[in-house]
């Protein structure tokens, strides 16, 4: 059985997931641990559940969902995972922490590989279908798993509200359509975890949602 555990980390209050199965393999979504006692929160939890980490994916690459891509990358040797269209927002990473007057940031890696609409991930007992969901960054994707039925959407679909559109590259049009033409297609069941904020589902959103 597919599970997710949740970590809400650094002051944005960003969603770090972690999907295993009981084959002991893991993914690791949008590391945003930031100081060490985060880091070493996400350490003691994949040792004490006995998981093999085999995947490090950013849903996209804003500062507070990378923080913690090279302690990642470094700690369980994982290649990065993003979308072609994501690679300049990981490149100005540096730049942006300066901005935020964020000091003592590890660079986030290059991507190890990119990942295209279609995609399929694998590992252990799970599958997860990638979905291109662009519009509150250029290459935002979402993970569809449809036996577990959930979908981690990265800050493009939240409880109640939707991923701001206001930073360097995002489209509210863009956004809008994202959600309605991969995401509201969904069974309504589908739960979702969102970049920041509870746990909501397809049906709620549906019903609830302001901007629909």
């Amino acid at each position: 059985m597919t599970k997710v555990q949740v970590f809400e980390w650094n002051p944005f209050a960003e969603n770090t997931y972690i999907v295993y199965d009981d084959s002991g393999d893991c993914a690791i979504f949008d590391p945003g641990c930031y100081e060490w006692k985060e880091q070493e929160a996400l350490r003691l939890f994949i040792k004490a559940q006995g998981l093999r980490p085999v995947r490090l994916l950013n849903t996209h690459c804003h500062l507070d969902h990378i923080f913690g891509n090279a302690f990642v990358s470094h700690t369980w040797d994982l290649p990065l995972g993003i979308h072609r269209e994501e690679l300049p927002v990981l490149e100005q990473f540096p730049e942006v922490c300066r901005r935020y007057g964020i000091p003592n940031v590890q660079n986030s890696p290059r991507p190890g590989y990119f990942l295209e609409p279609g995609t399929v991930l694998e590992f252990g007992n799970t599958r997860l279908e990638m979905l291109f969901t662009p519009g509150h960054s250029p290459g935002s994707i979402s993970f569809y798993c449809r036996e577990a039925a959930f979908v981690i959407s990265g800050d493009v679909l939240f409880h109640e509200s939707i991923g701001r559109t206001d930073l360097p590259g995002g489209d509210h049009e863009t956004l809008l359509q994202s959600i309605q033409s991969q995401l509201f297609v969904l069974p309504p069941e589908t739960l979702v975890y969102p970049g920041h904020g509870p746990t909501t589902t397809i049906r709620h959103e549906m019903e609830n949602n302001p901007f629909f």
